[in-house]
C-alpha cells in the first residue's frame, strides 16, 4: 500500500511539474502592458497580412496577405501578394497575383534584387498540400516563373532567398497532424527543421528545433537568422560555402517570436506572441483576442546583443502580431488573421 501511494505520489508531481511546465514555457503568466512610444498613422485592409517585406533601394513594400479559416479546417485558405509604395505616404495597395490561376494562400515570403528586377518566393498552402511558388517582380508588374514541390516540403513557414537559385526554407512541424503535431505544439517537442536548395537539390542543414519559424539572411556578416517561437529563441547560424548552417548560439528573447526583417543598420524587427496558448485559443476561435509584441535585437555577435522592446499589445490594438518591418521611422506590422494590418510611425528613425 506505500509503495502504491509513493508510486501515485510521483505522478501526480510529474504531472503537475508536466503542466506548469507547458503554461510557464509558453508565456501564460506573463503580464501583458500595453506600450508603444508613437502613434498609428493608418490601417490597412487587407486580412492576414503574414509578412511584409520592404525594399530599401525602391521604397516598397511586398505584403503575403491570406484569408485564413482557422475556425474551420474544411474551408480552403485563399490570398494574394500585394505592392505597396511607402515614400509618397500614400501607402496605395496593388494586387500582384490576381490572375494567378493556382490556389494560392501564401505565408512567408522572401525578395532578392537581381540587376533591375526582384525575384520573389512564397511559401504556399492549399488543400492539396505545400508548395513554393516564384515569381519575377520588374516594376508593379508580377510575372509567375515556376512552382517548387518536393517531400522535405512538409510543412513550411518561411523562406529566404540566398541568390537567384539557392534558398533556405523553414518546416515547423515535422508531424503535420495528429498525436505528433499536437505533442509538437504543448510539449514544445524539438522535432522541425531548415532546408537548403543549392538548385539542384534539397539538404537538411538545421534540426532539433522547436517550431522552426521565421528565417532570414545577413549578407554582409553571412549569417542566418531563424525564430523558435516555441523556445522563445533566435538561433543564429553561420552559413558555409556548401550551404550547411554551423551553430553559434541561442538569443532568448521572452517571446514568441516570429518573422524576422533588417533595418538598414542590420538590427533584426521581429513580430511576436508574448503568450502561445492564447494565441493557440485565438486561432481555433476560443478567444477574441491575441497579444502582439515587437522587438528589436541589436546583434554585435556572439555573446554580444541587446534586445529592445518596441511594442506591446493586449491584442485589442492587433492580434498576434507576425512581422515587423522597418522603413524610415515607420514599422509595417502584420498579424495573422485580422482584417488589417497597421502602419505604425515611432519617434526616431529606424
Amino acid at each position: 500500500m506505500k509503495l502504491f501511494k509513493r508510486i501515485s505520489l510521483i505522478l501526480i508531481v510529474l504531472i503537475f511539474v508536466f503542466i506548469a511546465n507547458i503554461f510557464i514555457s509558453t508565456g501564460f503568466f506573463r503580464t501583458v502592458e500595453n506600450k508603444f512610444e508613437g502613434e498609428i498613422i493608418k490601417k490597412i485592409p487587407l486580412p492576414g497580412a503574414e509578412d511584409i517585406t520592404i525594399s530599401p533601394q525602391e521604397d516598397f513594400a511586398i505584403i503575403s496577405s491570406t484569408k485564413r479559416n482557422f475556425f474551420s479546417e474544411n474551408k480552403e485558405d485563399f490570398g494574394g501578394l500585394f505592392y505597396m509604395e511607402l515614400e509618397s505616404g500614400n501607402f496605395n495597395v496593388i494586387p500582384l497575383t490576381t490572375n494567378f490561376s493556382k490556389p494560392f494562400a501564401p505565408h512567408g515570403i522572401s525578395m532578392l534584387k537581381i540587376d533591375s528586377t526582384y525575384k520573389i518566393m512564397a511559401v504556399n498552402h492549399t488543400a492539396k498540400g505545400h508548395s513554393l511558388e516564384v515569381f519575377n517582380l520588374n516594376g508593379k508588374n508580377l510575372t509567375y516563373e515556376k512552382t517548387i514541390e518536393n517531400p522535405l516540403i512538409n510543412s513550411p513557414n518561411d523562406v529566404v532567398l540566398i541568390n537567384e537559385n539557392q534558398f533556405y526554407f523553414t518546416n515547423d512541424h515535422k508531424y503535420t497532424k495528429g498525436i505528433g503535431r499536437l505533442f509538437e505544439d504543448y510539449l514544445g517537442l524539438s522535432l522541425s527543421n531548415v532546408i537548403y536548395f543549392d538548385g539542384k537539390n534539397f539538404k537538411e542543414v538545421a534540426n532539433g528545433i522547436a517550431y522552426a519559424n521565421g528565417i532570414n539572411f545577413d549578407a554582409k556578416r553571412n549569417l542566418i537568422f531563424m525564430a523558435s517561437p516555441r523556445k522563445f529563441l533566435v538561433k543564429v547560424y553561420k552559413t558555409e560555402k556548401d550551404g550547411s548552417l554551423t551553430f553559434i548560439e541561442d538569443i532568448s528573447c521572452g517571446t514568441g517570436v516570429d518573422n524576422i526583417e533588417f533595418d538598414t543598420e542590420g538590427n533584426l524587427w521581429i513580430g511576436a506572441h508574448p503568450n502561445l496558448l492564447r494565441f493557440a485559443s485565438y486561432a481555433k476561435g476560443k478567444k477574441d483576442t491575441s497579444p502582439s509584441e515587437i522587438i528589436k535585437i541589436n546583434y554585435r555577435g556572439k555573446n554580444d546583443y541587446t534586445i529592445e522592446q518596441v511594442f506591446l499589445n493586449d491584442g485589442k490594438l492587433m492580434s498576434a502580431s507576425t512581422v515587423a518591418s522597418p522603413f524610415k521611422n515607420l514599422i509595417l506590422t502584420g498579424n495573422v488573421m485580422d482584417d488589417s494590418f497597421l502602419i505604425l510611425k515611432t519617434e526616431k528613425q529606424q
